[in-house]
C-alpha cells in the first residue's frame, strides 16, 4: 500500500472515537425567564431533553456536558471559512451549563482549588441562574458590590447595605480592590465563547494571549522565516494595550460577533468606571509599607490560596520587554488580552496584503520562486550578498503583544516605503502618532533585540563539493551566512540587577538573597535549582544557551554562598565552599569546625536531603534545541481540530472506503460484527442433546446455510475452513 494512503487509514482509525462529537445534536432554543409553562398536575413529572420541567429549578437545566458544548462551538467556528459570518452566541449565552463551567474556572482562580460540578450547592446554583437571567434581560451591571446576584465563595456573609453606615459604604464604594466574584463569572463566560471564534480568524502571524503560541513559537518562527532578510523595523503599539478606545474595541467586535446581548456586555465592560487609586493614595500606602517593614510573618486564613513560590516571582521578574505589559480594560479583566489581539488582528491582516504586494520573485534565487515556494534551506539561504537586483525581495512579519517586528530584503528603500504606509496606517487607525524614532530601520549587522534575543548574522565557510567536468569531484572552501539567535546577557545582567541579585556592570558581584534567610538549606537550594531549570527552559533556542545558563548559575551560587556566609558566621565564600563543596549539597551549621559527614546526618535523620545547584560547569548545561520549525506550524489543538474536521467529512470519508475497499482490507467495525454475526449463526445452528434423531438433517441445513452465509459476507475463509472440516 503507498505510504500516503496507509498514513490516511492510520488516521481514520486513530481519531475515529471522536466520532461523537462530529454529530452533536443541534442546541434547544434558550429558554427565557419570563417563559414559563403549566405544569399538568396529572401528569408524571417531565425530566431530560424531551421534558420542559421547571424552568427555575437548576438541576432540570443542566442537561448536557459544558465541555462537550464548547468543543462543538470549537469545531463548528474551525470548519467555517473565516470570511464566512461568525456562528450565534446566544443559544450558549443562555446554557446554564457553560454558566456553570465559567463558575468553576472562576472559583479555581479564587481559592486555589477545583470544585467539581457535583460538589456545588444548591443554592450556588440558583444563584448563577439569577445571575443568568439578569444577563439575558439587560439588568446585569459591572462592578456590582452592594447587591450582586452571586458572592464569592471566599466570603463568609453577604453584605446587607441597610446595615451598613455611611462610612462603610463610602469605603466599599471607593476603595478599589478586586472586582466582584460574579463580574469575573460573565468574564469567563464570554471568554469561553468568544475565544474558539476568533482563535479561527486570528493570523498566524500574531502569537501572545493565544494558546499555544508561546514565546518560544516565536523564536523558532523567527529562526526559521527571518533568516534571508537584511532590514528590520521594530515597532511598539503598546499604548493601545493601556488605554483602549471603546469605540475602537467594540467597532473591531461587531465585524465578526453580531450577537447584540454580547457586543452590549462587553461596551458596558469598556464604559463602566472602574474603582482606581489616585497618586496621593498609593504614595500614603508605599510609606506606610517602608515603616512597618520589619514585622510578623503574615498567616494566611483558611481558604486562601497561596502566593507564588520564591522561584517562581524571580522567574516573573525575568520576563522581556515584549510580554510585560498585560492588559487590563476596566471590568474585562480575562477579557482583555483577548480583545487586544482583536483590534491589532487588524494590523496582523494589512500586514499580510503588505507582504503579497511586495513580493518580487526572482527565478534565480534559492530563497522564492515564481510560485513563491522556497527552493533551498531557508535557514542556510545563500552564499553570496543579499542585495542586488537579481534577488528576491519579500517582506515577513510577526507581532508578539503589542510589539512587532518586521524583516525586509532587498534595499532599504523599500523599509523607507512601508514604514510611511505603516505610520499612516497606525494614525488612521488606532489613533496612534508614530514617527521615524519609534519605528527604527536597522540592519541585521547591528543585532536586532526582540524577547530578550539578539538577531545577528554569522558568517561561516563551508567546504562546497561539485561535480566538474569530467567526473571530476572539486571541494571549495565557500562564505555563507546564518541567522543567529543569541540570548542577550546584557538584558540578563539587567534582570538580575533589578532583582537585587548583584550589583556592578563590568564585573558583575553576586549580592546575598535575604529573602530566603530563614529558610534551611535544602529548601533555599531546591528553590533555586527550580530558578535554574526554568532558566534554562527559557533560553532553550538560544545559540549561547550553555554560556548564559551558566552565567545564571554563577550569579545564583555567589548569592548563595554570601547568604550561608552570613547565616551561619563563616565570613567568607571561599570557606562555604570549602565546607558545602562547589555546589553547596553539603550541609552547613552555625558551630566552628567541620561539619559531621554527610552521610551519618542523612542515616540518622538530622538532616534533610540537599540537592547540590545545577549547572555548575558549562558542560553540566544541555545544548541548545535546533529542532527546526515545521512548515506551516499550527499549535497541537489547532491541528487536531482539523485532523478532526477534515475526516468528518464526507467526501474524505468516501475517499478513504474506496481506498480501504481497493486495498482488500476491512475496518475494525465491520470485522467485528462479521465475528458476532458468525457467532450468532453457528450458535443458532448448533445441534442439541437431545435432538440426537435429527442430527443428520440439522448437520445438511447447518452446512447449507453455512454455505450461502459465507457467499452473501464475502469471505472465503469460512469456506476454506468448512471444506477442511468436511475433509477431516
Amino acid at each position: 500500500m503507498p505510504p500516503p494512503r496507509r498514513a490516511q487509514l492510520a488516521s481514520l482509525l486513530r481519531l475515529r472515537a471522536f466520532s461523537s462529537l462530529a454529530h452533536h445534536p443541534p442546541l434547544p432554543p434558550p429558554q427565557r425567564r419570563h417563559q414559563f409553562v403549566a405544569a399538568d398536575p396529572s401528569a408524571p413529572a417531565a425530566t431530560g431533553r424531551a421534558g420542559v420541567g421547571n424552568p427555575l429549578d437548576p438541576a432540570q437545566l443542566l442537561r448536557d456536558d459544558p465541555v462537550s458544548i464548547t468543543a462543538s462551538l470549537w469545531v463548528s467556528s474551525f470548519r467555517a471559512s473565516p470570511a464566512a459570518a461568525a456562528p450565534s452566541l446566544a443559544p450558549f449565552l443562555s446554557r446554564l451549563e457553560l454558566w456553570v463551567l465559567a463558575y468553576q474556572k472562576a472559583y479555581a482562580d479564587e481559592t486555589g482549588s477545583y470544585l467539581p460540578r457535583s460538589s456545588i450547592p444548591a443554592s450556588t446554583l440558583s444563584s448563577l441562574l439569577a445571575l443568568r437571567n439578569a444577563v439575558l434581560d439587560s439588568r446585569f451591571r459591572f462592578g456590582n458590590r452592594l447587591t450582586p446576584f452571586l458572592h464569592s465563595p471566599r466570603a463568609d456573609a453577604a453584605l446587607d447595605p441597610a446595615t451598613l453606615s455611611k462610612r462603610k459604604l463610602r469605603a466599599l464604594l471607593t476603595t478599589p480592590g478586586p472586582a466582584p466574584f460574579q463580574d469575573r463569572v460573565v468574564q469567563e463566560l464570554l471568554l469561553l465563547l468568544l475565544e474558539p471564534v476568533y482563535e479561527a480568524r486570528f493570523s498566524p502571524k500574531s502569537f501572545a494571549f493565544r494558546p499555544g503560541r508561546s514565546p518560544h513559537a516565536a523564536i523558532r518562527t523567527i529562526r526559521r522565516n527571518f533568516a534571508p532578510y537584511l532590514w528590520y523595523i521594530k515597532g511598539d503599539l503598546s499604548p493601545l494595550l493601556h488605554s483602549p478606545d471603546p469605540a475602537l474595541v467594540v467597532g473591531a467586535l461587531m465585524r465578526d460577533v453580531r450577537d447584540k446581548k454580547v457586543v452590549d456586555l462587553i461596551r458596558s465592560a469598556l464604559l463602566t468606571p472602574a474603582v482606581t487609586t489616585r497618586p496621593g493614595d498609593e504614595d500614603a500606602a508605599n510609606k506606610k509599607k517602608k515603616k512597618r517593614k520589619y514585622q510578623k510573618k503574615k498567616v494566611l486564613p483558611e481558604g486562601e490560596p497561596k502566593p507564588d513560590p520564591y522561584w517562581l516571582q524571580t522567574f516573573f521578574g525575568f520576563a522581556p520587554e515584549e510580554a510585560l505589559t498585560q492588559p487590563d480594560w476596566g471590568h474585562c479583566g480575562v477579557l482583555s488580552p483577548l480583545l487586544a489581539n482583536v483590534c491589532l488582528d487588524e494590523l496582523d491582516k494589512w500586514m499580510e496584503e503588505k507582504m503579497k504586494e511586495f513580493y518580487k520573485p526572482s527565478k534565480s534565487d534559492v530563497v522564492g520562486g515564481d510560485d513563491g515556494v522556497e527552493q533551498g534551506n531557508t535557514s542556510w539561504p545563500e552564499f553570496v550578498p543579499t542585495s542586488g537586483p537579481d534577488k528576491t525581495r519579500k517582506v515577513d512579519y510577526i507581532r508578539y503583544g503589542g510589539h512587532f517586528l518586521i524583516g525586509v530584503r532587498g534595499p532599504r528603500a523599500d523599509a523607507a516605503v512601508l514604514r510611511k504606509q505603516l505610520v499612516e496606517f497606525c494614525d488612521q487607525r488606532f489613533r496612534i502618532k508614530l514617527d521615524n524614532e519609534n519605528l527604527p530601520i536597522e540592519h541585521i549587522t547591528k543585532g536586532i533585540m526582540f524577547l530578550d534575543h539578539v538577531l545577528c548574522r554569522r558568517v561561516v565557510y563551508p567546504t562546497l563539493r561539485y561535480t566538474a567536468t569530467g567526473g571530476k569531484i572539486i571541494s571549495e572552501k565557500g562564505v555563507g551566512t546564518l541567522l543567529s539567535v543569541t540570548a542577550s546577557l546584557k538584558q540578563c545582567i539587567k534582570q538580575f540587577r533589578k532583582l537585587e541579585f548583584l550589583k556592578g556592570d563590568r564585573e558583575p558581584d553576586p549580592q546575598p538573597c535575604f529573602r530566603m534567610f530563614h529558610a534551611t538549606q535544602s529548601h533555599t537550594n531546591a528553590q533555586m535549582n527550580k530558578l535554574l531549570l526554568t532558566m534554562a527552559e527559557w533560553y532553550r533556542y538560544a545559540d549561547n544557551r550553555k554560556k548564559v545558563v551558566n552565567f545564571c548559575s554563577y550569579i545564583l551560587r555567589g548569592s548563595l554562598a554570601k547568604l550561608y556566609a552570613a547565616k551561619y558566621k563563616l565570613r567568607s565564600r571561599a570557606k562555604v565552599y570549602k565546607i558545602a563543596s562547589r555546589n553547596l549539597s553539603r550541609p552547613l551549621k552555625d558551630k566552628k569546625g567541620q561539619s559531621p559527614e554527610y552521610h551519618n546526618l542523612l542515616r540518622m535523620g538530622l538532616v534533610d536531603s540537599i540537592d547540590g545547584l545545577q549547572y555548575t560547569r558549562m558542560s553540566m548545561v544541555p545544548d541548545p534545541d535546533y529542532t527546526p520549525l515545521p512548515s506551516g506550524w499550527r499549535p497541537d489543538h489547532e491541528k487536531i481540530l482539523l485532523e478532526y474536521i477534515k475526516l468528518t467529512d464526507q467526501q474524505t470519508l468516501e475517499e478513504q472506503r474506496s481506498c480501504i475497499r481497493e486495498e482488500g482490507l476491512i475496518t475494525p467495525q465491520h470485522y467485528i460484527s462479521m465475528l458476532v454475526w458468525s457467532y450468532k449463526k453457528n450458535a443458532v445452528l448448533l445441534p442439541s442433546s437431545k435432538e440426537s434423531d435429527h442430527e443428520g438433517s440439522t448437520e445438511d441445513l447447518g452446512s447449507d446455510t453455512d454455505e450461502l452465509g459465507d457467499k452473501e459476507l464475502g469471505n472465503p475463509d469460512h469456506l476454506h475452513l468448512s471444506k477442511v472440516a468436511e475433509m477431516s
